[in-house]
């Protein structure tokens, strides 16, 4: 009877601290984590009385501590040989069967381990500056090592904790064939936030502990992260991050690394952030320009950004939808501040030159960012595959005006800059190499050079397969192209991006496509040729190399399908024309085959 309640106390310890660390967990972050087939709208903070504070982390850490202490004194005794085996009264065996006392044991041990170095590796994270990484990263190992050891403890579990396992591995929700304790699948029925009440399912065991591996693996990519101070960097390791699919969890950690008490990284200030980023020429610390309300205003977009692209690829299109028009009007605001406001600033504090930079650097950058979200705003359809293939025709169309416009504004701000840097040198006696070399166009802009000449070769080619051979022909049983246009558009277009641009100017452009037309051929040798010069530009950037070979790919394979289409001339009603994204996510691969 006392062996009996001893290990009833151990295992009463060990889930106390579980279900303890738990809530701690669920009030920091403010979310819950059910691992169950849910949707993140369902994600609530209601604690329903619930007293969920975060200041019991040393007691709980010391419950776990000392289940973890007893267990590893017990496996201790079960290892040791007969000859030294002493018979202590205060260590109990977990179970009645001596023999399987020591994997039972191990299989317990590990879990407690998993558990406190999962807490250890989330605490880190969340330390401001991104001063915990390095740590969280050992102890994100640690959690790989202790999920392997569970995995190789669950035959033994199904084995001899409960008999015979009937059902799969695939179905158990846990590694022993029980009853889970704790949890409940209604519990979202009852408890569940203002949406109509959807039964779930919990999640094998096995499919937990690949879910753990790749939550894991997700954060370790975080905490590997350089904190890049560029703001243009840090855009493209979000974006980049976001193709991992990471789950709520990893990308709450995301938007917690970047913004912190108003800054990135807790470190540096948004105006800072915005000065690097536009280039900005150098002013006094104290100038009044910091303290203008509307680039305050800028700020928060700027983080308002930040937070969109760490939340999930649908909420992220419908909300980078309606941040374009924020952006659109605070560029018209700084307009009209910088004509107004910094021109008295400018014959008071300091030169009226220096105020002219300064607007023309934000302006442009503002500008160059907001084509920037629209262009993102596009690509996500076709991830979310909201497009048809009979209106892939004016979304490329449209690509190739939103990217137009983006190299517009990039290649612009780059020369404000190369200006500026220019001039500065203009005063260093030693700078005559620098005076001498010829500005070139940078490789990220050539990058997007490719993208735009894929764009309109995509646009055309469809266009001519609808006008000379009836594919993906426009009009539809529900609407009329007329409305598909302003369905997938209405946001850009309540935002002028591009102004003015209608649907009217799209049927214009593609009425007369045809394939015999030289410029679609030409686009796709000309994406194909940029591409490979740039390798050698991109060699230290894995993530560049891999893009500028997709689009190899797809420039290759539709510049042997369009050839082959032009030399049959009329398309037999055996051969089916269709696209697939095989080589690049957003830009199509056409595929002509023989049915």
């Amino acid at each position: 009877m006392q062996r009996g309640t001893r290990v009833i106390h151990w295992l009463k310890q060990f889930f106390l601290a579980s279900i303890f660390l738990s809530l701690i967990e669920h009030h920091r972050m403010h979310c819950c984590i059910l691992i169950a087939e849910s949707y993140e709208e369902d994600l609530f903070t209601m604690t329903y009385g619930l007293p969920l504070k975060g200041d019991g982390d040393e007691k709980c850490l010391s419950m776990l501590h000392a289940v973890e202490e007893t267990i590893s004194r017990q496996l201790r005794a079960c290892k040791a040989p007969p000859s030294k085996k002493r018979v202590v009264e205060d260590i109990e065996p977990l179970q009645m069967n001596p023999d399987l006392e020591e994997e039972f044991c191990k299989a317990l041990l590990c879990r407690i381990r998993f558990r406190k170095h999962f807490y250890h590796a989330l605490t880190a994270m969340k330390r401001p500056q991104g001063r915990g990484l390095e740590l969280a990263r050992k102890h994100i190992d640690s959690c790989l090592s202790e999920l392997d050891s569970i995995l190789k403890s669950s035959e033994f579990l199904c084995s001899n904790a409960c008999g015979t396992c009937e059902d799969g591995l695939e179905d158990r929700t846990t590694a022993s064939g029980c009853q889970p304790i704790g949890f409940d699948a209604s519990l979202n029925c009852r408890l569940s936030a203002p949406t109509p009440p959807r039964a779930i399912k919990i999640l094998s065991w096995i499919k937990a502990v690949e879910y753990f591996q790749k939550l894991l693996h997700d954060l370790d990519i975080l905490c590997s992260y350089s904190l890049d101070p560029l703001l243009e960097g840090v855009l493209r390791f979000v974006v980049e991050f976001q193709k991992f699919q990471p789950d709520l969890v990893a990308r709450a950690h995301l938007q917690v690394l970047l913004i912190h008490d108003g800054k990135l990284y807790g470190r540096d200030p948004i105006f800072t952030v915005i000065s690097k980023a536009a280039a900005l020429p150098e002013f006094p610390k104290d100038h009044e320009i910091q303290k203008n309300e509307v680039l305050a205003q800028l700020g928060q977009l700027v983080i308002s950004l930040l937070k969109i692209l760490c939340t999930n690829a649908a909420w992220q299109r419908r909300k980078l939808g309606k941040i374009l028009q924020d952006w659109r009007v605070s560029y018209m605001q700084l307009e009209l501040a910088f004509k107004k406001e910094f021109r008295d600033i400018s014959s008071t504090l300091i030169d009226e030159s220096l105020c002219d930079k300064i607007s023309k650097h934000i302006l442009v950058w503002v500008e160059e960012q907001t084509y920037w979200i629209a262009s993102r705003f596009l690509v996500l359809g076709f991830e979310l595959e909201l497009y048809s293939p009979s209106e892939y025709c004016m979304v490329y169309w449209y690509m190739y005006v939103v990217f137009i416009k983006l190299v517009e504004k990039t290649h612009l701000k780059m020369l404000t800059s190369h200006e500026t840097g220019k001039r500065k040198a203009k005063k260093k006696k030693d700078s005559s190499k620098d005076l001498a070399r010829d500005y070139q166009i940078p490789p990220g802009v050539l990058l997007l050079q490719c993208h735009i000449y894929l764009a309109e070769a995509l646009t055309m080619m469809l266009a001519a397969l609808r006008n000379e051979h009836k594919v993906f022909p426009s009009l539809g049983p529900f609407n009329t192209e007329y409305e598909r246009f302003n369905q997938h558009f209405e946001l850009l277009q309540k935002a002028s991006i591009p102004d003015p641009i209608t649907f009217f100017s799209y049927e214009e452009s593609t009425m007369n496509a045809r394939l015999s037309n030289p410029v679609m051929h030409n686009c796709f040798k000309d994406a194909l040729r940029i591409a490979k010069e740039l390798r050698s530009c991109f060699s230290h950037d894995p993530e560049r190399v891999a893009e500028l070979r997709r689009i190899e790919q797809v420039a290759e394979h539709n510049g042997v399908a369009l050839n082959l289409i032009c030399r049959l001339g009329t398309l037999e009603p055996s051969l089916k024309v269709y696209f697939e994204f095989s080589h690049h996510p957003y830009f199509a691969t056409v595929v002509v085959k023989r049915s």
